[in-house]
């Protein structure tokens, strides 16, 4: 979200063209009481709120009131779950990068889980416009029986409006600790003409959307056929790999929707029960 430039015709022209950036910060802690999860702390700042549906499951949607995101733009959310604690966190609608001058938008997510604690980071889309420049990090450190799942979905252009997405940065940063030991490291990035990067067959063979779900749990890999069987019916490309007590799933298509459909149905069947009501609207 950018706020008013600075005009003062007095000022150096660096000054003056910059611009007041958003800022947000979201932390929060939840703790585990017998049979339910609950809110425990949370400090909100810059625009991004944390809201609270009711429900039987302990769910945190997560709204940004500027409604999207330009380059200068910060989030950092941090999240920690205390012994027990079983919490679902989404977004209340997709996440949309705009386009930026120079510098990049960064998000930052931080997420601790104690013993047994278990999250399901299940965000909608992040939907990246032409020129659009992102910088996303997730670390993670958790105990060695706590479960965690992660599904991020990238769209790179609005194909409904005929958008070509060229110039722009996507850099995807995952880190994520067991027991202090580093067990899964993922980088991605794609840098100034996307579209040409993506229609490279080893790269994205005309992707316009791509997706990853990450479970990390006692269970992870004896689950791993139960993964494949709920992606059978998918109609997109995607594939199921499981090792070292983690399992990864990527998804990819040149359909944003497809992409979408297949993701829900997969999810929705792995994880037993129906995504948070938001995905609905």
């Amino acid at each position: 979200m950018t706020a008013l430039a600075l005009t003062d015709p007095s000022l150096p022209e660096a000054v003056t063209r910059r611009t007041i950036r958003a800022e947000g910060r979201v932390r929060a802690r939840f703790h585990s009481t017998p049979g339910v999860t609950k809110l425990a702390a949370l400090y909100e700042t810059g625009g991004y709120r944390l809201k609270f549906p009711r429900g039987e499951r302990c769910e945190a949607v997560l709204v940004n009131t500027g409604g999207g995101m330009v380059g200068g733009d910060e989030l950092a959310f941090s999240l920690d779950a205390d012994e027990d604690a079983e919490l679902v966190v989404t977004t209340q609608s997709a996440e949309k990068l705009y386009r930026a001058e120079s510098e990049p938008a960064k998000i930052s997510i931080s997420l601790k889980l104690d013993a047994r604690a278990r999250i399901e980071w299940v965000p909608q889309e992040t939907i990246l416009f032409s020129g659009a420049r992102l910088s996303r990090k997730f670390i993670v450190n958790m105990q060695r029986d706590a479960s965690l799942l992660i599904f991020e979905s990238t769209v790179f252009g609005r194909i409904a409006m005929g958008e070509t997405i060229c110039d722009g940065l996507f850099h995807d940063h995952w880190r994520i600790r067991r027991d202090k030991k580093l067990i899964y490291a993922d980088d991605v990035k794609l840098e100034n003409n996307m579209a040409d990067l993506l229609k490279r067959k080893a790269i994205g063979n005309g992707a316009r959307v791509v997706a990853t779900c990450l479970y990390i749990a006692p269970d992870a890999e004896i689950r791993i056929e139960e993964a494949r069987d709920a992606l059978r019916d998918a109609s997109c490309e995607c594939a199921a790999s499981a090792w070292n007590g983690m399992m990864v799933v990527r998804f990819i298509s040149s359909d944003p929707v497809a992409l979408r459909r297949s993701a829900v149905a997969f999810l929705t069947r792995f994880r037993k029960t129906d995504l948070p009501r938001v995905w609905q609207c």
